[in-house]
């Protein structure tokens, strides 16, 4: 395998970090002769001030630190609700820059609510707080002097099928004490809760409801024990049938969830002879319509294509339109795609289908058109169109040029301080606030000044996320970074898997960042699971790495190469398949080829089942392709999206599983 060109004077830049030394010219600010003593104070004493412990803060060896401010906010937070709004607001506005003005007013006001002194709360507050709990303080402030606006935010906190906490007790007391939140509006909450789940929260609303609601309560009751039941509920719920619409939705989602076929024709028989809302029809029928076409429930396609028209529904034409590719019904593709909102059809993926589709029906010149529309996009659809038209993918890349001055600049900011100080002490994740704040509220042309500083720093994942908060989107270096590039190589080269799609993997996988953990136990850059890297490692003859030594860098690397290669080797070198296996494990891919035997990739593609794969699949081959480009210097003059068997294949378990 070619050895690939090292882009960014990489090598220089990691031995520089390596030795502690200032990466390319960067000056090494705060590593004066008292440094290191002032930083393993300030760590001291940050870790004392978390604890309210300031019997161990020394006060006059953290004076004039960088991070003092940190201290300052743990001091003033152990002294709320007792501390006048005037002092907070004189630390917001001393730390603007910086994510702690945020958090002692979060604070403010989470204690100041709790404590009932609402005046001070809204002397620190600007405008609605992040979470409920402080939403539900913030509005029952706000209601004596904005009774209005403090009822609709706490009837759109109120209705959520989920309980919320005490905090909200005091507001909801007041709108039931004003008539706001009325019989009705519980009955509705109660239905929402029936269909999260909630049965405590449930049974609390219920015993809520006077007698009037009763037939309506053992409704509920029937029609949980057996949701066949819905179809002899009553047509008219509660006072004046206020409960029956909420009730419908709640019941026939359930039921739609649980069985569709059977939800289908109970709905069929009662669906006509009910008096209901529109948008409370539609709500039902949309959710029955989704669930007839994922589990492809006989007989009920003519009743989606009666009622999609009148859905407003994304995800139904989506999936009514892959239900059209899957027969390979090119007209209904088209039909279904016309049917979508003019911003879903601009999508290059619904381009390409219907440039797709004119082809195969004959109209060649409507299908180079839109080819060429879909083309224009930085996609794995706009990528294939490219393909098809046989000219080079379009990067719209857009290229950033800064000097040793403008970084010097940068590196003197408060918050560049700051974040350098953190990551010398340790404290990772409060040095990504610090750098994420300034993100989220520079100037673009000031964050794209960070985004080149951490570049140079080679601190890859705060760039990508730089690049996110930013919305940097065509900033292609940065938000796909020469990041431990060596090891791709390395590895690449060892195991016959292209360095590309390694680095594509990884920059899907965890954007860099070697400590990351999924929710299902997946750790470092590759994203390995613990288990894995035991079997992995058993293979190549190295000790089992470990919960921990997994995330080692060169490991993850290592072993992520492997698997990789086995999965490829498993679909005779067909990376979709081989993408495919690695997000969603390679025993769903065989099924999939088993029962979908379709010849062209992008059929493949839009046959697989679960929308997180289907979009990690594209993400993965079009990175790849980018930084392909990239190591082209930006050009993609001869960079391909799919290999020619990739695209001539047929798909299915035979042509691709050994």
């Amino acid at each position: 395998m070619q050895v690939l060109p090292l882009r960014h004077s990489a090598r220089a830049l990691y031995a520089a970090l390596l030795l502690g030394l200032p990466a390319l010219g960067l000056p090494a600010l705060g590593w004066g002769a008292n440094a290191s003593a002032m930083d393993s104070a300030m760590s001291t004493a940050l870790n004392a001030a978390r604890e309210q412990r300031w019997d161990r803060v020394d006060e006059q060896a953290i004076q004039g630190h960088v991070l003092s401010g940190y201290v300052d906010y743990h001091r003033l937070r152990g002294q709320l609700p007792q501390l006048s709004p005037e002092t907070v607001n004189q630390f917001i506005a001393t730390h603007a820059d910086s994510p702690l003005a945020d958090w002692l007013r979060g604070q403010a006001i989470s204690q100041y609510g709790r404590a009932g002194r609402y005046q001070d709360l809204l002397a620190v507050a600007d405008g609605e707080p992040a979470g409920s709990a402080r939403q539900c303080y913030y509005y029952t402030a706000l209601y004596p002097s904005q009774p209005e606006v403090a009822r609709e935010a706490g009837m759109a906190l109120w209705k959520v099928g989920s309980s919320q906490p005490d905090a909200c007790d005091t507001l909801f007391d007041r709108l039931r004490a004003d008539g706001t939140l009325d019989e009705t509006a519980i009955w509705e909450r109660k239905m929402l809760a029936w269909q999260a789940g909630e049965t405590r929260l449930m049974d609390y609303l219920g015993n809520s409801l006077s007698g009037q609601w009763q037939t309506a309560n053992d409704t509920v009751a029937r029609v949980d024990r057996d949701s066949r039941a819905v179809a002899s509920a009553p047509p008219c719920l509660g006072p004046e049938c206020a409960a029956t619409a909420a009730f419908y939705v709640a019941a026939m989602q359930r039921f739609t969830r649980e069985d569709t076929a059977e939800a289908f024709s109970v709905w069929q028989a009662i669906g006509e002879h009910l008096t209901l809302p529109t948008a409370t029809r539609q709500a039902i029928e949309e959710e029955l319509a989704f669930y007839a076409l994922v589990r492809d429930v006989p007989g009920t396609q003519s009743w989606v294509d009666s009622v999609l028209p009148s859905l407003d529904s994304e995800r139904v034409l989506e999936l009514r339109v892959r239900r059209a590719l899957a027969e390979r019904n090119w007209p209904d593709v088209i039909h279904w795609i016309a049917e979508m909102a003019p911003e879903q059809q601009q999508n290059s993926r619904w381009e390409y289908w219907l440039a797709r589709a004119n082809e195969q029906l004959g109209n060649q010149e409507a299908a180079t058109a839109r080819y060429r529309q879909a083309a224009q996009d930085r996609s794995f659809y706009g990528f294939a169109a490219a393909e098809r038209l046989g000219q080079p993918l379009q990067l719209n890349l857009e290229r950033n040029h800064f000097d040793e001055a403008s970084r010097e600049r940068i590196a003197r900011l408060p918050v560049v301080q700051r974040t350098e100080a953190l990551l010398r002490i340790g404290e990772d994740g409060l040095a990504n606030s610090e750098w994420l704040n300034a993100a989220s509220h520079f100037s673009l042309y000031e964050v794209r000044e960070l985004a080149d500083y951490a570049e140079h720093r080679g601190w890859y994942p705060r760039l990508v996320q730089t690049t996110i908060a930013a919305g940097l989107w065509d900033a292609l270096d940065w938000r796909f970074p020469a990041a431990y590039r060596d090891s791709f190589i390395n590895w690449g080269n060892a195991t016959g898997v292209d360095p590309y799609l390694l680095m594509a993997i990884t920059r899907r996988e965890s954007a860099y960042n070697p400590e990351a953990l999924s929710p299902a136990g997946a750790r470092g850059l590759m994203q390995l699971m613990p288990g894995t890297a035991t079997l992995v490692s058993r293979q190549v003859g190295i000790s089992d790495p470990g919960p921990y030594g997994i995330l080692d860098p060169e490991t993850n690397i290592r072993l992520g190469s492997t698997y990789l290669r086995d999965k490829i080797n498993r679909y005779q070198g067909n990376r979709l398949a081989a993408a495919a296996a690695y997000n969603a494990g390679p025993g769903r891919v065989d099924q999939w080829l088993a029962s979908n035997s379709v010849d062209a990739f992008d059929l493949f593609v839009e046959s697989i089942p679960f929308r997180e794969t289907r979009d990690y699949v594209q993400a993965v081959l079009s990175y790849r392709a980018i930084f392909e480009s990239l190591d082209n210097g930006g050009n993609s003059q001869g960079v391909a999206l799919l290999t020619p068997n990739e695209r001539q294949t047929r798909y299915d378990s035979a042509s691709l599983r050994r």
